[in-house]
Parts: structure tokens; sequence; C-alpha cells
């Protein structure tokens, strides 16, 4: 199945296909593409006949891996992976089955852009800025290289003390459980025939 859906992705660049599918079809594909590359950057016509086996191989047809090997394989060399992309579609009428749309990347394509390393820095809690500050104030400034150091590590030892009691406190604010009020319903009048 992985072979025949391969020989469909290669030769129509898209198809659609379940979404289950799709995620099985991804690493075997890539792992195809991989040996394209490998054999394009071979020198030897050995290495490059020997890759091209493989690829035969595992799809079984040989026009989808010569397409594969000749003319896509260029598009590939400067890419280091994620050679394929898959959409959700939606649910198949039929049996509301997810589908999903798989293809090949363009060469040119640059994909997502990445998003820098850097995390925007908390807002320091009113507890953590207090034991700060103590600490601040606590430490006499001098120039000896210990006491800074000093300072640091006091300074670091604060900070997870904060850190533990802050966590302490969302676990014990999550096991709690909220209590409902419970509506007081008046006491009901007796009818009193006389």
């Amino acid at each position: 199945m992985m072979g025949n859906l391969s020989v469909a992705l290669i030769t129509h660049g898209r198809i659609q296909t379940t979404l289950t599918k799709a995620k099985a079809l991804r690493p075997f594909i890539e792992k195809i593409i991989t040996f394209a590359k490998k054999a394009e950057a071979a020198n030897d016509t050995a290495r490059k006949l020997h890759f091209r086996r493989l690829a035969i191989s595992r799809v079984r047809d040989k026009k989808a891996v010569a397409k594969l090997f000749d003319e896509l394989a260029s598009e590939f060399t400067e890419r280091n992976g994620g050679y394929t992309r898959i959409y959700k579609v939606g649910q198949r009428i039929g049996d509301a089955a997810e589908m999903a749309l798989i293809e090949l990347i363009d060469g040119n394509d640059e994909g997502y852009s990445k998003k820098s390393a850097k995390k925007p820095a908390k807002k320091a809690t009113k507890a953590e800025a207090e034991v700060t500050e103590a600490v601040k104030t606590q430490t006499p400034e001098a120039d000896a290289p210990e006491a800074e150091a000093e300072a640091e590590a006091t300074e670091a030892v604060a900070k997870k003390a904060v850190k533990k009691v802050a966590k302490k406190a969302a676990k014990k604010a999550v096991k709690k459980p909220v209590k409902k009020p419970v509506k007081k319903e008046a006491p009901a009048k007796e009818d009193t025939d006389a």
C-alpha cells in the first residue's frame, strides 16, 4: 500500500488520502527521496545504481523512481528533510474518516519562518520581588568577588524557594474543588383550615 501511495505522490505531486495513511506515508517517501539525494551526490555509478535499486525495491514502479531520481531529486538537494507537507481537509462523507492532502514541497519553498528562541520575560510576582529586595538589602556591597558570588547564590536560592511555594499553591488550587453556594429554601407554609 505504501508503495502504491508513494507512486501516486511522485507522479502527481499531491494526493488526497486518509490522515492516518498520509502520516504513515511521510517517513516512507522521505526515505526514498533521501536515496535519490544520495544517488545524486554520489560520484560512482555503482553507488547511484545501488540507491536506485533500493528505491525500486520499496516503491516497485520503475517509471516513478526514474522521475524521482532524474527530475525531482535536484529540487531537494538544499533541503535537509521535510520533503512533504500534510494538510487536513475534513471528514469523508461516507464513513467520516479524517481526510488529508499530502504533497511534495517545492525546492524553492522556504516553509514556515522560524520564531526566535527567546521567551518574553515573566513579570516578577509580589513575593518574588520581596525576596529579591530582602536579599539585596541583606548583602553588603563590597568590591570582593566572594561577596558578589555569595549574593548571586543567595538570590538563586531565594528564587527557587519562591517558585517552590508558587508551585505548591498552584497544586492546592487545582486539587481544591470549587464550592458552590447552596440555596436555602424558605420553610413551607402550612395550610391550616379552621
